[in-house]
C-alpha cells in the first residue's frame, strides 16, 4: 500500500523531470505489494497426499514436470523441499517428508525439518489421524504456532461408499468422516477442526472452509497475499479478491494525484498510465487471467485453453497489458476520458489549477481502476463457471 514517503519520492522525481526514476519508484511500489512472505509447512504420514495438496493449493497440474511436487503411491518426498507459488514466489509451500519415514524418525522430526521457520502447518492424513500426527500437533502447539488437520482423498471415500451403500448420501458420508476424525483427535487430547477435501477437485468439499479459516486467523498483512495466491475455487473467492483490490484503490489514486501537482507536460498522464497498467496486471494475475495461469487451469481441469479464453470478454483479459492498451481502453470510457482531458488543461493554471488537477487525477485513476476491476472480475467469474464441475 502507498504511504506518504512513497508518494513524496515519486513527486520529487517528477519535480526533477526524472521520468525514469519516477517510473522505477512506481514499479518498486507495485512490486512491494506482493512481497509479503508466507511459509506453509505441509506434513503428515507417508503417502497421505502431501505433495498433491502442495500442487492443488498452487493451482499446478500434478503432471507438470517443471512446477509440480512429485506424487506417487509410495513416499515420494525424501527431503524437505520448497515449492514457491508460480505467480507469487514469496508464498512457499514446503513439502515435508512423511513423519514416520526412516530418514526422519518422529523423535527428532521437528528439529530436522526446521519447523521454526514456518508460519503455520497443514497436517494431512488420508485415513485416521495417527499417533505421530497428534504428537506433531502438540509440539507445534507448544511452539505457539497454528496447525490445521486436512483429511485428504475423500473423493475415493465417497466413491467406495456409493458402491457399498444402497441409500448413498454424500453429505452424510462427509459429515461422518469429519466427525470420526474429530473424535479420534479428541480422544488423543486435541480439539481441532478437520477439513475434508480432494486434491483433484479443489472446487468441492472443504477447500473453501480451509481458506476462510486461514483468512480469519492469519495476521492482517498475510491475508491478502494468501487470498491472491489461492486458486479460484469458488465465486466467493473471486469476490473477496475483488474487494481486496478495491480497498487499495484510494491509496493508488493518491499516487496519481501527486503526479498531477507537477506542471511538466505529459508527466501526469505518464504516471497515471504506468500506475494503472501495473495494477491491472496485478488484477489479471490475482484473478488467474494471465496466459500462464490460464494454461495451468486448462491442464488441471481438462478444459481447453481456447474454451477458457472464449468466455473472456474484456480487452484487458485478452491482451498484454501496457500503457497503450490502457489509454485505448480509457478513451472508451467517456467519464474517465473527459476527466483526464480536463485535468491536463488545468495543471498549467498556477496554484488553483494544479490543486484542481490533482483532485481530477485522483478521480481519473480511481474511476479507471474501479471500471477495469469490474471487467476483470466478470472475466474471472466466466472462466470459473466454464470449469465448474457438473
Amino acid at each position: 500500500m502507498a504511504d506518504s514517503s512513497d508518494i513524496v519520492g515519486i513527486k520529487e522525481a517528477l519535480q526533477n523531470n526524472n521520468q525514469a526514476l519516477a517510473a522505477a519508484k512506481i514499479k518498486e511500489l507495485l512490486d512491494n505489494q506482493s512481497n509479503t512472505p508466507l511459509k506453509i509447512g505441509i506434513t503428515g504420514e507417508s503417502g497421505s497426499g502431501k505433495s498433491s495438496f502442495v500442487n492443488a493449493f498452487r493451482g499446478v497440474d500434478h503432471r507438470d514436470e517443471k512446477e509440480a511436487a512429485p506424487v506417487g503411491v509410495v513416499e515420494t518426498t525424501a527431503e524437505v523441499k520448497e515449492y514457491p507459488h508460480p505467480d507469487y514466489p514469496n508464498v512457499i509451500l514446503w513439502d515435508l517428508p512423511g513423519i514416520s519415514s526412516t530418514k526422519f524418525p518422529a523423535d527428532d522430526y521437528l528439529s530436522r525439518v526446521g519447523f521454526e521457520k514456518f508460519d503455520f502447518f497443514i497436517i494431512i492424513s488420508d485415513t485416521h489421524f495417527r499417533e505421530n500426527d497428534v504428537k506433531l500437533a502438540k509440539e507445534i502447539q507448544k511452539m505457539g504456532k497454528k496447525f490445521y488437520f486436512v483429511r485428504s482423498k475423500v473423493d475415493n471415500d465417497l466413491l467406495n461408499a456409493q458402491r457399498r451403500q444402497r441409500d448413498f448420501d454424500p453429505e452424510q458420508t462427509l459429515s461422518h468422516i469429519r466427525d470420526d476424525c474429530k473424535q479420534g483427535l479428541l480422544n488423543a487430547g486435541l480439539q481441532a477442526q478437520v477439513f475434508v477435501l480432494s486434491n483433484f477437485y479443489p472446487q468441492r468439499y472443504d477447500f473453501h472452509r480451509l481458506h476462510e479459516t486461514l483468512e480469519r486467523e492469519l495476521p492482517e498483512h498475510q491475508r491478502d497475499v494468501l487470498l491472491v495466491a489461492m486458486p479460484n475455487i469458488s465465486l466467493e473467492i473471486i469476490e473477496k479478491k475483488k474487494e481486496a483490490f478495491k480497498s487499495k484503490i484510494p491509496y493508488w489514486a493518491l499516487v496519481s494525484a501527486a503526479g498531477a501537482l507537477v506542471p511538466v507536460p505529459g508527466l501526469s498522464v505518464a504516471v497515471d498510465l504506468s500506475l494503472i497498467a501495473g495494477l491491472v496486471q496485478q488484477y489479471k494475475t490475482g484473478f488467474g487471467l494471465d496466459t500462464p495461469s490460464l494454461q495451468r487451469l486448462a491442464n488441471t481441469t481438462g478444459v481447453q485453453l481456447t474454451d477458457l479464453t472464449s468466455v473472456i470478454r474484456s480487452p484487458l483479459g485478452l491482451n498484454n497489458i501496457n500503457a497503450q492498451l490502457i489509454m485505448k481502453t480509457i478513451t472508451q470510457i467517456a467519464t474517465v476520458a473527459s476527466l483526464m482531458a480536463a485535468k491536463e488543461g488545468l495543471r498549467f493554471i498556477p496554484i488553483f489549477g494544479t490543486m484542481i488537477a490533482g483532485t481530477l487525477s485522483y478521480a481519473v485513476t480511481y474511476k479507471a481502476l474501479l471500471d477495469f476491476l469490474e471487467m476483470l472480475t466478470e472475466d474471472a467469474q466466466n472462466v470459473f463457471k466454464k470449469v465448474l464441475p457438473a
